[in-house]
């Protein structure tokens, strides 16, 4: 017999069981804005062992992973004034990943970073809690919390007026065991295809640095190279220093240049398209520009990320801000190649080594990039290999692309799961 449903009020929610009510987690719940301190903790404070130090990066999937997680001093613990972080609190991001939440299932202590909420139930079943946050109930007021605006804008208190669909805590405790269940079958089909993915971006990878440093000919003659970072290379390649191949251009925007920028996801792309492809909008400068860089197809450009994925090859004309460096090659080169061969892993690794101080901050400079010596194959062999990489990476990205969209799948599936229950539309048998 179908159980009788009735008007929740809330047009996103629709209609819950009769007997259900409505309620504001601040009611069940109680909250605490993260670390009160005056100051963020500074690395010196965090320490090998300690209280682990909570933040966003911690949170993965709906648990808190504490891997890579930083710790503090006792000492610096207890001198917060901010919430401790207790074994059944939930913490909700604030900033940054707004709406990613995670239960502490685990922790005796902890504190979290002031990007983050700690929620504390108390009249209602923290794991209901959690799946009713992880719902499109909870992700559809933090849009209209925010108003399209910065992801500053969600506080704590905002947090707290969210409203939910209460059954009593029989039913809730019901509902969360079986959402426990299924979403851990969900979680691991997911952490499955995930894996594979990862495997098959690593076989990418191994294709890449393969055809580059050895070519796609069999039986070749190697031949001691002298450079450290790919020490075997064909026998008939040259090897030389990098100033040889590419050099640093100053040439500044000219009048018709489109605004460029520079992705790791699209390589150099103009600003409008970034825009477009990102769903996402850019300050687009209108002051100083005249110290902007003038780009052609095939030239390449260093930026302050170079050193975690390579070089970024442009394919169209354009301008890029100054903080970069344009590479034009100056000898007859296949650019493509180069573009294959600046994002190998050996490559990348070795333009790394010349970048110690990245974390202060600095930029990339072609002074580093003449650090990495480099080679020449035959420009005929350049090309073969460049198009041999062009149709084999193809096909696995192809693969890669299609398991990534399994995965947006079964996530959109477990939220469609995880609403059906928490509203009461589906009832989980007793």
């Amino acid at each position: 017999m179908a159980r009788e449903m009735k008007d929740s009020g809330v047009a996103w929610i629709g209609e819950i069981p009769a007997e259900w009510g409505m309620g504001k987690i601040g009611f069940f719940a109680d909250f605490y804005n993260g670390d009160r301190t005056s100051r963020y903790p500074q690395p010196s404070e965090f320490v090998d062992s300690g209280v682990p130090f909570i933040n966003s990066t911690n949170i993965n999937g709906d648990y808190l992973d504490t891997t890579d997680c930083k710790y503090i001093t006792h000492e610096k613990y207890n001198s917060l004034s901010g919430a401790k972080l207790k074994t059944g609190d939930i913490v909700f991001c604030l900033r940054g990943s707004v709406g990613k939440c995670a239960l502490n299932r685990h922790l005796t202590e902890g504190t979290v970073a002031s990007s983050l909420a700690t929620i504390r139930p108390t009249g209602i079943d923290e794991k209901y809690l959690l799946y009713c946050l992880l719902s499109d109930i909870a992700d559809k007021q933090t849009d209209l919390s925010m108003n399209g605006t910065c992801a500053a804008n969600l506080s704590a208190e905002n947090v707290s007026k969210y409203v939910l669909p209460v059954p009593s805590r029989i039913e809730q405790h019901r509902i969360a065991d079986f959402l426990d269940a299924e979403c851990a079958r969900i979680d691991a089909v997911i952490e499955k295809t995930r894996a594979s993915i990862e495997e098959y971006k690593k076989l990418k990878q191994s294709v890449i640095t393969e055809a580059v440093t050895k070519g796609v000919r069999p039986g070749r003659k190697m031949k001691s190279s002298g450079i450290e970072w790919v020490p075997q290379l064909p026998e008939n390649w040259q090897t030389m220093p990098s100033k040889y191949l590419f050099r640093n251009s100053d040439e500044r925007k000219r009048d018709d240049d489109v605004m460029l920028t520079a992705s790791q996801k699209y390589g150099i792309i103009s600003q409008q398209d970034y825009m477009e492809l990102e769903g996402a909008k850019v300050v687009l400068a209108n002051k100083g520009l005249e110290d902007w860089k003038h780009v052609e197809p095939f030239d390449f450009v260093i930026s302050l990320r170079s050193f975690q994925g390579g070089l970024e090859m442009s394919e169209t004309v354009g301008c890029i801000t100054w903080h970069y460096i344009v590479l034009k090659p100056c000898r007859a080169v296949f650019s493509r190649y180069y573009k294959w061969l600046f994002k190998s892993e050996p490559y990348i690794r070795a333009l790394q080594r010349t970048c110690s101080f990245i974390r202060d901050g600095q930029d990339i400079r072609y002074s580093n990039f003449v650090q990495v010596s480099l080679f020449e194959p035959p420009i005929d062999e350049q090309r073969e290999i460049a198009e041999y990489l062009d149709e084999k990476t193809a096909s696995i990205e192809k693969i890669i692309a299609k398991k990534e969209n399994f995965v947006e799948e079964i996530m959109s599936y477990k939220k469609s799961l995880i609403f059906e229950y928490v509203t009461g539309k589906k009832e989980v048998n007793e």
